[in-house]
């Protein structure tokens, strides 16, 4: 029998239900179980690190976040690493996001201290982004970020020109930049290497923990590394084929508090953790 030592989960679409909640009753039965036994919890999420941490207001403080899709980790209140684009990258992707040939494109720049908007944003997309990103702030130009840590470019933009956009990333911006989609739209530049697997590996590195040993959760395409690294890797019901076929076993529903359900298995040491 393989024993997990980590649990590993994405937030939206995944952990969280389609309203943005969890059942915090049952996930705290199988939180104390984990802790009892010395299973390290993970969050992995594209989000903000102070919207991830107000989740877990009782736990905040005892457990690891892979925020911004792996450029910045957390553990327990001490930052392990914070990845960096350098001004001239962030500079030269500004200029193509600028040129405006993906329709209706929004988007974010994202930093360590807090995430920013140039000045004239849609209100209505900033009022849905401050869900995501408790710490926003209006900018009229880079300068206005001071000596802020960048580490990742939030996009948003119309289903039909995502692949568009994602290939001319990679082939503009090739080495700089490296793009990847969570769905619904959304499309995040990243620091090429600094995505979710990488920073599983630096805690699993500080824990002294396989990849055989971690089990990892996630329904969107910046979790397929993290998917395919992972020995239990689940992909949601409802995630797309392609994310499916990068994981070993398929979770319910994330409506259906699929994560707690295979975590309770896994605690159980029923199907495939038996």
């Amino acid at each position: 029998m393989t024993v997990v030592k980590m649990v590993a989960v994405d937030m939206d679409g995944t952990f969280l239900d389609d309203k943005k909640h969890y059942n915090r009753a049952r996930f705290h039965i199988c939180y104390q179980e984990m802790k009892r036994r010395g299973i390290k919890f993970v969050v992995a999420s594209g989000n903000q690190y102070y919207q991830l941490k107000s989740f877990f207001p009782d736990i905040a403080s005892e457990i690891a976040f892979v925020a911004e899709n792996g450029a910045w980790i957390i553990d327990c209140d001490e930052e392990l690493f914070c990845g960096e684009f350098s001004r001239d990258d962030v500079n030269a992707v500004l200029e193509t996001l600028h040129q405006g040939h993906y329709p209706n494109l929004r988007f974010l720049l994202c930093g360590r201290n807090s995430a920013y908007h140039f000045a004239g944003a849609d209100a209505q997309w900033l009022s849905k982004m401050r869900h995501y990103c408790h710490r926003l702030q209006e900018i009229h130009s880079l300068a206005d970020v001071g000596d802020d840590k960048l580490f990742k470019f939030a996009l948003n933009l119309s289903d039909d020109y995502v692949d568009t956009l994602m290939a001319d990333i990679n082939r503009v911006h090739r080495g700089a930049a490296a793009a990847t989609s969570s769905g619904h739209g959304s499309v995040d530049l990243i620091v090429p290497g600094l995505h979710k697997a990488n920073g599983l590996r630096l805690l699993q590195d500080r824990w002294g923990i396989s990849s055989d040993n971690v089990l990892a959760f996630g329904d969107g395409g910046n979790d397929l590394e993290m998917l395919t690294q992972s020995r239990f890797s689940f992909a949601m019901q409802n995630a797309p084929q392609r994310v499916k076929e990068a994981a070993r076993y398929v979770a319910p529903l994330n409506s259906e508090e699929g994560v707690l359900q295979v975590i309770e298995q896994m605690l159980a040491e029923e199907g495939p953790f038996a």
